[in-house]
This record gives C-alpha cells, structure tokens and sequence, in this order.
C-alpha cells in the first residue's frame, strides 16, 4: 500500500488505513467501542492522584477489613509496642552523643562517610554538630517510620505497599535539606553571594509556578533534529498515528535485512536518537544495519478515540508491512523499547496466528525493558486499582486523552529524591540553574495518550496480567499467544529500573516460544539503556533463561564489564544476513521521501 500524500541519565525515570483513526473504537480493544463526544484532552491528574486510596473488590467484600484509618491506628499502636523503645533508645543515645560533645564530628564524619546519600554529602552535615544531629535524627526517624507497614498485618499485602509508598513520600518530603533553615548549603551559598542565591531561587521559583512544572534542565540548551535526534534521514511513510523514519546508512555495505524500530509511545522516540557520541541509532548504522524508526504522533483530541489495537494496526504492523515494501526483506529484525516492547511483541504474535500470516513475521526479536509479564510490575502497579480502572474507563468510554504531563509527574514520584527534591533544593534553596542534560531534556518532551487505550492497557495487563494466558486476549480479531513468537528473541533489563522491574522482564522471556537470551544491564530504566559502547560504562550480565527466581539467575550469571551494547551487536549481525551495497536513497519508487528527518511529528508538544 502506498503511502499517505501528507507531509546521560544520572546515575541517581498490511499497512493500516487510516479508516482505523475515523471510529470511535477498535477491534477487541475495551470500552472505547462506545461511540461518543471527543471533546479533546480530559485531564486524570485527579484520578493519578486517587490511585493511591486503599480499594477492594466489589466481587468479594469483606466485613473485617478495616478502613485504612483504622489500620493506620492499629499499626500504630503495634508500632509503639514493638518498636517505641528502641526508638526512644536511638533518639536518648543520640542526644547523650552530641550534648556530651565526645568527639561529635569523628564520629558524624564516620557515619557519613557510610552513606551513599547525596542530599548529605557537603561537608557541614557531618563538620558541624547541629546539622549532623538533624541527619542523624532524621535517619533514626526514617528508619523506623518506613517499618510502620509492616505492622499493618489486617492488610493484604497489596495495601500494605501502597501505605508504604505513599509513606515514602512523606518521608523524602521531610528531610531537612529541603527546608532552608536546616540546609547548611542554602545558609553558606546566601552568604557567599550577600543574598543573591535567595532573590534568584525565588525567581526560579515563580518561574515554575507558571511554567506548572520543577525545572530539571536547561530546556535552552537543545533543538530537536540540531542537538537531538539529528541523525540524517527521511520520513518515508506516515498515517494519522506515527511516521517511518529511514535513515542514511554510513557504512558501504549494509546487511540485507533492515532493522525496525519501535520505541515507547508515551515519550517521544530520539531517546534512542540523542547526541551522536550516545545515539543508539548511529550505533546500529555504523555497524551495518539499515534502520527504520517509527516516530509516533503526540495525540490531540482528534485522536482520543484510538485503541490499543488502532496502535498496534497503525503502528508496529503498518511500519513492518512498510519495511518491507521498501527493502524487500519479508522477515526484518525489528526492537521495541519498554511499551513500544509490548506493543511489538503483541503485533508479532498476532500476525503469527494462523488466521493471520502463520508464521513469525521478523526474522529476530529484540525487547529492552520491556514488560510481558505483569506479575510483579513493581511501585507502578501500586497505582492501578479496580475502582481506579473502572472511573477511568467510564470516563473515557467516549474517549480523551491522558496527558503527558501526568505521566511525567507519575514517574518522578517514583524517584523522587532525585527528580523532584533534588531540583527542589538546587533551583529554589541554592538559586542554581538546572543544567543542560539531553536525557532529562527528553524525559520532559513527553506525549498525550488515548484514554481508552491506557484504559485497555492497565486493566488487561496491570491489573488482570492476561497476556500471560495463551489466547486469552484478543487483538485484532485473533487470540494472541506469545508462545507463537519462536524467532531468536534477545531481551534486556536493567537492574535498578524503577519503571519497569528487571524481574519482569526476565518473566517475560519464559512466555515466548524459542530459547531466547537474557542480559541484565546496569542502572536504571533510560541510563541502563543508553550505555554508549563507546564509553563502555558499567556491567552487564548475560545467562540462559531457565525456571526459578530472577535472583537465583543473577547469582549463576557471568558478569561482563562494560556496555551491553557490544553483546547485542554480536548477537543481531548473525540475523542480518549477507552485506550488499547500501541503498543510494531513502523510500523507494512507491515511497518517496515525505520530508527530512526527525519530521514533524516528533515536535508536537504535550500543549501544542
């Protein structure tokens, strides 16, 4: 089909018709069915922020469950049996410590040194007797209060982690570096600048107030398709949903099978596309892969109808059916990075359906933190409620959008340490401005999604964790089953994801059909990812998926250092077959290039 006429992470979150997009549902993809007004964005700010209250299942109430304020009251009389004393006791010993003036410094240095915490490096923490003693009350105090859940034992264990999230909250809220009379550095860096730093956190404050948002970079620092995302190429096909960018090889030969891409939707795609010293796009070029990348469209209200299926039709299968047309490859290589993962390796198991082409469409599988298996899909989970769910899909039945903003502002809560408190403390205590990080730049271009299709997502994969049952979902009009995927399938996760856990990623491995490989990258969710070979940062760890526990995996797992972008290159050359001469052009006669890369989809923002 031809195409449309149209146009370093801190180390410390058949081609489709566009018919598809006119309807106001989707093929088995929940309670957008339901025709209805599409009166643009309806913000769930409200509904994220009620995810947290405690719920139960109208199928299976129970009398002797308390309400979460008498569960509170219990815990904390348990609480006050249990562990008053010693708590008493810390807090006695502590002051004993410091109003006996024994050697206080010495020994507040030696406890700091010990800590990995970074709102308590400067040296005043530990010099000066006042400021160590609220670190170290406040570490006591924490201590303890984070025990609180588990003496809420009339709680299942569900509740129990939601208590203790939102009791993290708290606790990272009241640390005494985020208040200007018991941050030392707030007091040092106004004296050294007479008072400047206070006039200039202010500024920085008022300025956030009105931008509704904690700065995190210095949003002037990059241009998209200049900075970011500037790696030459041309936008070959698009739909109302997503455009196919093609780039440019830079090598002279390329391997005969073409590599897709498919990244997350909720954010935009150059995360794998950043500076050229980090792009994981130039990495693949210069190793010989011809790569295509879907960029997804930033939703407007015209679009707050669409499904999961409307994604997976007009997005993974429309790309893949395009690849092909282009490159002549019926079976490419193809990678999905976290949702844009599920969403491929759902496309890929539909398509193999009998009903549907029968056998696997890619030649290989690459999935990088992406979840399959919902099990335990970590603090994520802890927002996703029946009664949560079921205003959400009454409230989106006749569509809507969620916007990018909420999920942002969902992920810092996550780490908030470090994406909420530590520019809370630096732009408004310190009066600094947010530097320039491409990574953090990206985390804040964030993108609307349709409601009914988060709806459909957190109900079917969060909440009832359905894909692991073979059939039990349909999509597309077949039963998906992940067994059918039984190409090499490379998977990877990353050991301090707070998004999506490493364990259920490597869950995810055991529901495909093949042997596929598992490797386990160091740091987080985005800088476990992007780990440019060049630098050869950290870890990886790589061993054949077997049964048991994740953990029992990693203790038998050889430990390889440096980037696993070196063993994904090994592994994916031996599927891209013979090299030949690169493609002089981008497209091909019956898809001409539409415009340069990155295309104007991608610089959409969440208010434009």
């Amino acid at each position: 089909m031809p195409r449309s006429s149209q146009a370093q992470w801190p180390d410390h979150i058949d081609n489709a018709s566009d018919d598809a997009v006119a309807r106001p549902g989707g093929n088995g993809s929940g309670p957008s069915a339901a025709a209805g007004p599409r009166d643009g964005k309806v913000t769930v700010t409200h509904n994220l922020k009620r995810m947290t209250a405690t719920s139960s299942s109208p199928d299976a109430p129970s009398v002797n469950t308390p309400s979460p304020a008498m569960a509170w009251l219990e815990a904390w009389r348990e609480w006050q049996q249990s562990m008053g004393d010693d708590w008493l006791a810390r807090h006695r010993d502590l002051w004993q410590r410091y109003l006996g003036a024994v050697d206080v410094g010495a020994a507040s240095a030696a406890d700091a040194a010990q800590s990995e915490d970074a709102r308590f490096r400067a040296p005043a923490w530990s010099d000066d007797p006042y400021f160590a003693y609220l670190r170290e009350a406040y570490a006591i105090n924490a201590e303890f209060c984070l025990k609180l859940p588990a003496f809420m034992t009339d709680l299942p264990a569900r509740e129990r982690e939601r208590m203790g999230f939102m009791l993290r909250q708290f606790v990272e809220a009241c640390a005494p570096s985020n208040f200007a009379a018991t941050n030392p550095e707030f007091i040092r860096r106004a004296l050294e600048t007479g008072g400047a730093s206070i006039t200039q956190g202010i500024a920085n404050l008022l300025a956030d107030l009105r931008a509704g948002r904690i700065s995190t970079h210095d949003a002037s620092a990059f241009r998209v398709g200049h900075d970011l995302a500037s790696t030459p190429g041309s936008v070959v096909f698009e739909n109302a949903l997503m455009q196919l960018i093609q780039y440019r090889p830079t090598t002279a030969r390329v391997h005969a099978r073409p590599l897709l891409i498919v990244p997350p939707c909720v954010n935009k795609y150059y995360i794998l596309d950043l500076r050229p010293d980090n792009s994981f796009v130039r990495h693949a070029l210069d190793r010989g892969h011809t790569v295509f990348m879907i960029s997804w469209r930033n939703p407007g209200a015209d679009l707050g109808h669409l499904t999961w299926d409307d994604y997976l039709r007009l997005g993974p299968i429309a790309a893949l059916n395009t690849v092909r047309a282009i490159s002549g490859c019926a079976r490419p290589n193809a990678l999905g990075f976290c949702v844009g993962g599920t969403l491929l390796a759902c496309a890929v198991a539909a398509l193999a359906d009998p009903a549907m082409e029968g056998a696997d469409p890619v030649t290989s599988l690459t999935l990088l933190t992406t979840p399959l298996d919902f099990s335990r899909p970590g603090e994520l989970g802890l927002f996703v409620a029946p009664d949560m769910l079921r205003r959400c899909e009454t409230q989106f039945a006749g569509g809507g959008l969620v916007p990018g903003r909420d999920f942002e502002r969902l992920f810092s809560s996550l780490r908030a340490n470090d994406l909420i408190w530590r520019y809370v403390v630096s732009n408004y205590l310190k009066g600094e401005q947010p530097p320039a990080f491409d990574i953090l730049f990206w985390n804040s271009d964030c993108t609307n999604l349709p409601g009914p299709m988060v709806a459909w997502y957190l109900r079917h994969m969060y909440l009832d964790n359905a894909l692991v049952t073979p059939g039990r979902l349909s999509m597309l009009g077949v039963a998906v089953d992940l067994r059918r995927i039984r190409c090499p399938v490379y998977l990877m996760g990353a050991r301090e994801d707070h998004i999506v856990p490493w364990q259920t990623c490597y869950f995810g491995a055991r529901l495909l059909g093949g042997e596929p490989r598992f490797v386990l990258g160091a740091s987080g969710h985005v800088a476990g990812v992007i780990n440019p070979a060049a630098a050869n940062r950290r870890s990886h760890w790589s061993g054949k998926v077997r049964a048991g526990e994740p953990d029992d995996w990693l203790l038998a797992a050889d430990e390889i250092p440096g980037s696993w972008w070196h063993d994904w290159t090994t592994w994916v050359a031996a599927f891209g077959g013979p090299l030949e001469p690169a493609p002089r052009r981008c497209g091909s006669d019956d898809y001409a290039e539409i415009e340069p890369a990155p295309g104007r989809y991608v610089l959409a923002g969440c208010e434009g």
